[in-house]
């Protein structure tokens, strides 16, 4: 992994000014990616004031799965003209997770239409859907997004995902292209989007405790659906699991139409459609992420596109950024993400009005 410049953030300043962006500096004490990892889990943040309505939405209907979506909207007569953010959480995560209240919160602060989407079975959902969940399920967000646009005619629609959500919703702006609307911008913290390379980085000896931790809470994802859905489940003897290629090699592809890990990785990895993506899309990563790695090619492709603002860190860790900022910009990428989105969805607004395009 080539080094960044000594100027912290790797994207030209001009482009940062122009995107609303705010320079990262690490707080005090937390130069090192682990310990902003882990202390960025925990830190509490400003009490989530939100009264949120719970609903479900169907994403397959051929056998039934639905999704849960906690959806927080501003009065009418204006829900249909504000910009309205959906919220995609990472690997066992949920609408709960504390980063994804906190840019909830801040979105909604903002004057935005907030849904924070739960990927099937997560959020304590396993009986709404059949199956298991897996990074190539960007349809559902496709249908998240269509299902609250047609509901209320919103017009403008912006997603944020973080680590595996990040992964979901640049693939699905690469999938959808130039036919994107009412999507108007993409935000991503962390995104997986090389997901070999993620989860061979998950198996080295720095960051076994993470693998640990996300294989001890899949396998127990895969008992609970094993005992509600036993027809499917209970009669293929799975071979021990001891990293999470094993799970995905063992599991996802077994129960989720794919040969093996890497048939896996490879079509459910949005690397391979970013340079497709044709609307507003930012990118932000830490360089001491313990294990969210873009290949060359990849990053090649992303800064490649014009539509993406790639904006790499050197300190940051995993979805934690805690900066020396004082008060709620402690969190410096969820405040980052929100001036981000506002701005270019203001932009998508007024090329609408006056009938002209719209490029970053």
């Amino acid at each position: 992994m080539n080094p960044l410049p000594k100027n912290e953030i790797q994207a030209d300043s001009k482009e940062l000014l122009q995107a609303g962006l705010r320079p990262f500096e690490p707080r005090r004490g937390l130069s090192n990616g682990h310990l902003q990892t882990i202390v960025g889990n925990y830190l509490p943040r400003p009490a989530f004031l939100c009264n949120s309505v719970a609903e479900t939405v169907e994403v397959d209907p051929n056998d039934g799965s639905r999704v849960m979506c906690f959806c927080d909207w501003q009065p009418e007569p204006d829900r249909a003209n504000r910009l309205t953010v959906i919220l995609v959480h990472g690997l066992e995560g949920s609408s709960e997770s504390r980063y994804i209240k906190g840019i909830a919160g801040r979105a909604w602060a903002a004057g935005c239409n907030v849904v924070r989407m739960n990927m099937r079975n997560c959020g304590g959902t396993d009986e709404l859907t059949p199956t298991l969940y897996h990074s190539g399920l960007s349809p559902d967000v496709g249908t998240v997004v269509r299902h609250y646009a047609g509901r209320f005619g919103l017009e403008r629609v912006a997603l944020v995902g973080y680590s595996m959500g990040g992964n979901l919703v640049l693939k699905l702006a690469g999938e959808w292209g130039s036919a994107a609307a009412p999507l108007c911008a993409v935000a991503t913290v962390c995104p997986a989007i090389d997901l070999a390379a993620g989860s061979d980085a998950l198996h080295e000896p720095a960051n076994r405790l993470y693998e640990w931790h996300f294989l001890r809470r899949l396998m127990q994802r895969y008992r609970r659906k094993a005992a509600l859905y036993p027809q499917i489940y209970g009669t293929a003897r799975i071979h021990p699991v001891r990293s999470l290629r094993e799970f995905d090699d063992n599991i996802v592809a077994r129960y989720c139409g794919f040969r093996d890990a890497d048939d896996y990785y490879y079509r459910a990895a949005s690397a391979r459609v970013v340079d497709k993506i044709a609307i507003p899309t930012l990118i932000i990563r830490a360089e001491d992420d313990p294990f969210v790695r873009f290949t060359p090619e990849t990053r090649a492709r992303l800064i490649a596109n014009p539509n993406i603002l790639l904006v790499e860190t050197r300190h940051g860790g995993h979805c934690a950024y805690l900066s020396r900022d004082r008060g709620d910009d402690i969190h410096w990428a969820e405040a980052n993400v929100v001036r981000y989105l506002l701005k270019y969805s203001s932009a998508a607004k007024d090329a609408r009005s006056d009938g002209s395009g719209l490029g970053v």
